[in-house]
């Protein structure tokens, strides 16, 4: 699913231009970057959390010669799914297939 698609998702909720839905999407996602570069977890009920994760720095290689190559401490977004998620997308996977057949 892409950003337009859940616009179209939200305006099928009866939210009454596109233009109110892009801006309901787009005010969420810049909430959840600012809350994250403030360093603050985000933890939203039945869906997941999302939080920032600092890597140390560390020694890679360049797999093009073999190099060794300082990679930089940085800090990294992370999502944690709740278990309602996970539980649900394990239900809907496992769901019998439709009645009538093999689907196409």
């Amino acid at each position: 699913m892409t950003k337009a698609d859940l616009i179209e998702e939200v305006s099928r909720a009866g939210v009454p231009t596109r233009k109110v839905c892009e801006t309901v999407v787009e005010t969420i996602f810049s909430s959840i970057v600012d809350s994250l570069r403030a360093g603050d977890k985000i933890e939203i009920r039945g869906f997941g959390s999302f939080r920032v994760r600092q890597r140390e720095a560390r020694m890679g290689r360049n797999p093009k010669t073999g190099a060794p190559v300082a990679v930089p401490a940085r800090k990294v977004p992370y999502f944690k799914p709740s278990k309602e998620l996970r539980d649900g997308i394990n239900n809907t996977a496992a769901a019998p297939p439709p009645p009538g057949g093999m689907s196409a």
